[in-house]
């Protein structure tokens, strides 16, 4: 299928329908697997090729309950039809099908080094999957789609429960290809202005191999019959051991909103309704959750409708155990009162615009838009349904526009209400109790498991495991030949442009302040940014600058209350948000720190857009204290939900407090600091109110100023010269406050290695070190070798031998920070040893021309990645901010592709600072961090953070 465009992408996909009948993760594990090598291309891992060396602006795969995607996009032609063929060859043709290995590495197996240790699970699957059951959120939507689906493939886990994974064999494995990796059963979508006959050219060379009497089984995926009655399920997850446990339960409700697919109007109506109940924080459903003050925060996403049958959720978290009740009353209780009163006409504008805006707009930010089409298509004829029905908005927008106009919102919304929740027995309410043994609990489970099978095993079979351990781990770690590696097709050097990409920008002065202007196509919008500096603030006062930005755009003004303030929004404008940006610049002591207000508009109501900023800055008052309170609550729910989900982001942040103070004002914003802060600022908001509120006041006091002020603008020439007159007069409005010296925020965390221990079953861990404090000169040849050692070293021996999800490095330029992280990681220590070998790999490096070409282009396609008008002028006033020239760019450009296998080497030497003077933190098992500790006596600092 091909859809024409409107951006530079050239987007292909391939999904087949693959239906699981268990919890082995048999779909999610071939999802893997068949990107690990295939006919054509035999080596170890194509995918880590087109990594290392393509200017893809997307390359991935996924696993849905009933399908598995393969998409990638690059908006270079030559580049894509390369993807394609690598990825076509990969699903038809994959080595996975005859090398056992492959299924073991990515799926599960048993490891034991020698024959006098334990044995243990390893894969990356495995791994994956045993993070993703850490997370009571994550646990909580998995029970509600299994008990909501009992009766048909949604009521397994497709992408594999890790007590259940252990289970699969690879008979099983291979015969899942077997019956759905079949032209009969895929789906394929092109997108981009490509040549279609070559892409028919391109299909034909596999289509045409298969024959059609072939084809295996049906794959359809059945419906769930609806209930006669509710049904309620009870299950624990894993807390940690601080708090009142009575006050960390969960509590969801579910609905299965229909025993048939619905049509597309009535799918847009009900996308309607769930935005009007709890798209927005005006929305009622949610404000009257979190102002019950029954819970911490909203679980649930509201209207789900990407599989087979659409289903609504809703409910709290961080709810006492004798509220439970309450909850579940009060979410009916809502949902009855906007079936009889029916919405607000303002709340209803103010949806009907947002909806229709982001339609419009198409923003799909960095994530391709031909992907995103796809997406919502494929959501349809995966099911044999029309594709291009779900592309089709604006016939049924127009209809509902017209019948709210005609019979009025409640006509439209209160059957909805009725019909799909309030009268449907198909209920499921899920509750969540803390438990703050499971993890033990699990883990010791684990290891019963694997001491009966290692005592039930001769001393022939565990030499022939431990053999068989090292001789996957021996595969691993054997780079490919380099015959293997020319396989994968790639671009020369004389593809890539030699001047980085140029976003128009023009600066100049509105009333002494300075205005950025990008005049660039943007379809009638207008996206703009004002900018304020924070840098005269007091130090205390950092950490409540998250709930200063979040207090501005959620609480009211003297004449608007926050519901009117927030619709307002929403009808005028494409939304406002507020936010603190802070950044080390090279070459200079002190940090880069705003505070940034963005916004977009139609052209029409550029006006309407700068008076709400204004509004929003100046006439919010800070005077509601039970909303700052619900913040608070919303805010810690959120750190800790980042702590178990985005362990490498939280270390990250805690070794650059470490380093810099750029790092340390970030961490005071948003890492275990913040958390900390807020578990304080709990209790003092009932306590110290006033002097909570007059802190956010001084906060504003202290930003507002048309000194140190600056403006940036995207859209075209047109809109830009209409818009400087509402420039002028916003800018009229703001203080002159003459700029006050700045703050002195000379303050870094304590440089010592830490763990931070919470209740999961697996690691992120991380080191670094500042590489400027040695004396490195920044060079373009680092983008080169930073992104090569993630995608070799460490991809090797941290994911692919060492059976984490991830592993990663990443040099911030601007701070000189040099960080290696892991994700969902099994192991701890191995991983610091693997990072500290990094020198010597660099050493040792043989690189033939080939390898050194793709590891340039690759670089240089993160370098040029794709960007919409509107990142295009973010960009640009970041790189103003930090100081960053064109002839900078253009320096560093050439320096990306002239880089050496010298610049390897020399590399090394500044590298090994991470090694010798390196912070660690890792975010880690409480069993993980004492067997650490157990090995090497000394060496964290423990936090508890849950």
């Amino acid at each position: 299928m091909s859809v024409l465009n409107d951006d530079e992408n050239k987007v292909f996909g391939i999904v087949f329908r693959t239906p699981p009948n268990d919890s082995t993760g048999i779909p999610h594990i071939l999802e893997h697997s068949v990107l690990c090598g295939s006919r054509k291309y035999p080596l170890k891992e194509p995918f880590v090729e087109l990594l290392k060396g393509s200017l893809h602006t997307f390359l991935n795969a996924f696993t849905y309950p009933d399908r598995t995607c393969y998409p990638v996009a690059s908006t270079n032609t030559k580049d894509f039809y390369n993807l394609v063929d690598v990825y076509l060859d990969a699903v038809f043709f994959p080595k996975c099908l005859e090398d056992y290995q492959t299924f073991q590495q990515e799926g599960w197996h048993y490891e034991l080094n020698n024959p006098s240790e334990d044995i243990s699970y390893k894969g990356v699957v495995f791994n994956e999957m045993k993070g993703v059951y850490s997370q009571p959120d994550n646990i909580l939507g998995r029970a509600a789609q299994q008990a909501l689906f009992p009766d048909n493939t949604y009521g397994v886990d497709s992408g594999g429960d890790p007590r259940v994974i252990p289970k699969l064999t690879y008979e099983e494995f291979k015969e899942f290809h077997r019956k759905y990796y079949h032209p009969s059963n895929a789906r394929i979508w092109f997108y981009g202005d490509d040549d279609p006959i070559e892409r028919l050219r391109i299909l034909s060379e596999y289509l045409d191999m298969f024959d059609a009497s072939t084809a295996p089984n049906e794959s359809k995926v059945g419906t769930q019959k609806l209930f006669s009655e509710p049904v309620r399920i009870v299950e624990k997850y894993p807390a940690g051991e601080g708090g009142d446990m009575k006050k960390k339960n969960m509590v969801c409700l579910n609905w299965l909103l229909s025993d048939k697919p619905l049509d597309l109007e009535t799918e847009l109506t009900l996308g309607f309704l769930d935005h009007l109940m709890l798209g927005t924080p005006a929305s009622p459903l949610r404000k009257i959750l979190l102002e019950s003050g029954l819970g911490d925060a909203i679980v649930g996403g509201g209207v789900e409708d990407e599989l087979l049958q659409p289903q609504f959720s809703i409910g709290l978290k961080g709810v006492s155990e004798d509220d439970i009740q309450k909850v579940e009353e009060l979410v009916v209780s809502t949902l009855k009162k906007l079936a009889d009163e029916g919405f607000d006409a303002d709340a209803v504008e103010a949806s009907m615009n947002t909806i229709e805006f982001s339609l419009r707009e198409n923003n799909t930010g960095s994530f391709p838009r031909g992907l995103s089409l796809m997406l919502r298509s494929i959501g349809k004829w995966i099911y044999d349904m029309d594709p291009f029905e779900p592309l089709k908005y604006e016939k049924p927008l127009v209809a509902l526009k017209a019948r709210i106009a005609q019979e009025g919102s409640k006509a439209v919304f209160s059957p909805l209400i009725e019909k799909f929740i309030l009268n449907n027995p198909h209920r499921v309410t899920v509750e969540m109790q803390p438990d703050p043994d499971k993890a033990s609990r699990e883990e010791e489970a684990e290891k019963e498991i694997l001491k009966k099978l290692k005592a039930s095993m001769t001393e022939e079979d565990l030499a022939e495991l431990a053999r068989a351990t090292q001789e996957l781990r021996l595969k691993q770690e054997t780079p490919d030949p380099p015959e293997a590696l020319k396989s994968v097709p790639s671009l020369s050097l004389l593809d890539i442009p030699k001047e980085p990409i140029n976003i128009p920008t023009e600066v100049g002065y509105i009333d002494g302040v300075k205005v950025l202007q990008h005049d660039l196509f943007t379809n009638d919008v207008l996206y703009t940014e004002v900018v304020f500096n924070m840098g005269s603030l007091k130090q205390e006062l950092l950490p409540l600058v998250p709930l200063f930005c979040q207090s501005l755009l959620e609480m009211g003004t003297k004449d608007l209350t926050f519901v009117q303030l927030n619709q307002l929004i929403g009808r005028k404008t494409g939304g406002i948000s507020v936010f603190p940006f802070t950044s080390s610049v090279r070459g200079r002591e002190d940090p880069c720190c705003h505070i940034i207000v963005r916004g977009k508009a139609m052209a029409g109501c550029a006006e309407d857009l700068f008076n709400l900023v204004t509004r929003v800055l100046q006439e919010v008052q800070f005077t509601d204290q039970q909303r700052f309170k619900q913040f608070v609550a919303q805010s810690k729910a959120r750190m800790e939900n980042r702590l178990r989900g985005g362990g490498h982001g939280v270390a990250a942040a805690r070794m650059d407090a470490k380093l810099n103070v750029a790092g340390w004002i970030s961490e005071q914003m948003g890492g275990v600091s913040y958390l900390e802060f807020l578990q304080t600022l709990e209790e003092k908001v009932d306590k110290d109110w006033d002097e909570i509120s007059s802190s956010l006041e001084e906060i504003r006091k202290s930003l507002l100023s048309r000194n140190g002020c600056l403006i940036n603008m995207t859209a075209d020439g047109r809109i830009l010269s209409d818009s400087r007159k509402f420039v002028s007069k916003f800018l009229d409005s703001l203080p002159s406050n003459p700029l006050v010296g700045a703050a002195t925020w000379n303050a870094r965390l304590p440089s010592e290695n830490e763990a931070i221990v919470i209740p999961t079953q697996v690691n992120y861990v991380g080191k670094a070190a500042n590489l400027y404090e040695t004396g490195y000169q920044l060079d373009g040849s680092a983008y080169v070798i930073s992104k090569y050692i993630s995608n070799t070293w460490l991809w090797d021996r941290v994911r692919v031998s060492g059976g984490a999800y991830g592993g990663f490095c990443d040099f911030d330029t601007h701070s000189g920070v040099f960080s290696f992280l892991s994700y969902r990681d099994p192991n701890l220590l191995k991983t610091l040893d693997v990072y500290n070998g990094t020198g010597d790999f660099l050493r040792g490096l043989e690189m033939d021309d080939d390898t050194l070409t793709k590891a340039i282009i690759g670089t240089i396609g993160d370098v040029d990645s794709y960007q919409l008008p509107d990142a295009k002028g973010y960009s640009s006033l970041l790189r103003h901010l930090l100081g960053i020239t064109d002839e900078e760019r253009q320096r560093r450009r050439g320096e990306i592709l002239s880089t050496s296998l010298k610049d390897f080497e020399e590399f090394a030497d500044a590298i090994e600072a991470v090694k010798d003077k390196g912070v660690v933190v890792a975010v880690a098992s409480p069993d993980d961090v004492e067997a650490a500790h157990k090995e090497c006596s000394n060496f964290f600092q423990i936090k508890k953070a849950l």
